[in-house]
């Protein structure tokens, strides 16, 4: 399946009827989705009970999973709820000129680099914030909210949080060994708003609560046609891909990439597994989300068993390069180095 489909005009009419009435009958519509031209699948969608769920989770597998009621009881939590009991509370807010929100190490920017991020945070009160939101037009800073929730945020917030499916998602955390739950983030979203394409390296259990969020997810195997920032660099993690107009001359393998998709709404969890790659729209026109995400440590070591795993040997390659930076004492010594190394001696034809 392309994204941006369009082969045999006729037989795509009467196709994109049968999709689009389903999908407004879904609460959206294929007119709110950004266009790529990228080769995408289908990610599984489970009930909550389904044994595969917890195969897909061990075997680091993207799934979205339904009917969990991880989140069912804050269901409520619309920027008039959160405002009423968040109201003056100071929340990390993200601002920036357009449409992308790319996140950035601040401490891995130094002196002699000319870095400009298209996104910046600005912390401010929970209702300022709200305010922004609804009174935004054309032209506007867009804006996007992710606040740790802890007990600093308010009682009320608090004892909602308290309500989540603590059992079914803990039951998880067991049956696939991860480690430790380190945090949660409430995330509030403009319309429309983009994260680009970037991986983690955690394990992410996202739940929605408001709205629909697209997710473009990649395995670890396309990393090199994704083409992320080098670990020094303050992007470390994002792709440098630009989706709504690649530059094929400078990345011409991101023509070949494949990847997952699917659509987050209401009560939905999806599972992003660490160190895959995933790109998240808010959908166009289709107001604020709101979402929670459950971040977990990996956990214990894994038992090395040959073949390597690709996120394994995302894992190895990450650290020669951070390795290489400290021998170095220059970043920038880096890539020279790499490419001494494997040029006319990895890359000739009798190897």
């Amino acid at each position: 399946m392309l994204i941006c489909h369009l082969h045999n005009r006729r037989g795509f009419v009467i196709v994109s009827k049968r999709f689009l009435q389903f999908k407004i009958m879904a609460g959206w519509n294929e007119s709110q989705l950004r266009k790529y031209n990228i080769k995408v699948d289908k990610i599984p969608t489970l009930q909550y009970d389904d044994p595969k769920v917890d195969s897909l989770l061990s075997n680091n597998k993207p799934v979205l999973i339904k009917g969990s009621k991880l989140v069912s009881q804050v269901l409520k939590w619309d920027l008039d709820y959160l405002t009423e009991h968040m109201n003056s509370i100071c929340c990390n807010v993200l601002v920036s000129k357009n449409h992308k929100f790319k996140y950035y190490d601040q401490k891995k920017i130094t002196p002699n680099m000319t870095f400009k991020p298209i996104s910046r945070p600005s912390p401010m009160i929970f209702s300022e914030f709200a305010k922004k939101i609804k009174d935004w037009k054309k032209g506007d800073s867009r804006l996007y909210m992710q606040q740790v929730l802890n007990n600093s945020i308010s009682q009320r917030i608090v004892s909602d949080f308290v309500m989540f499916n603590w059992d079914w998602i803990m039951s998880k955390q067991k049956a696939c060994k991860w480690g430790s739950l380190t945090s949660n983030l409430l995330l509030i979203a403009q319309e429309g708003n983009v994260t680009p394409c970037h991986y983690d390296e955690q394990q992410n259990m996202f739940a929605s609560i408001r709205g629909y969020k697209r997710f473009i997810l990649f395995p670890p195997s396309e990393f090199e046609c994704l083409y992320p920032h080098p670990v020094h660099h303050p992007y470390d993690r994002q792709s440098q891909v630009d989706f709504d107009n690649p530059d094929f001359i400078k990345f011409p393998k991101f023509k070949e990439a494949c990847g997952y998709e699917v659509i987050v709404g209401p009560e939905d969890v999806l599972y992003i597994p660490m160190y895959w790659f995933h790109h998240v729209e808010s959908l166009m026109h289709g107001g604020c989300t709101v979402s929670v995400n459950f971040w977990f440590k990996a956990g214990s070591v894994e038992k090395i068993e040959y073949p390597l795993l690709d996120h394994q040997k995302m894992v190895i390659m990450r650290n020669v390069e951070k390795m290489l930076a400290e021998a170095l004492h220059d970043p920038n010594e880096v890539g020279n180095m790499l490419n001494t190394i494997v040029l006319g001696r990895y890359t000739s034809d009798t190897n």
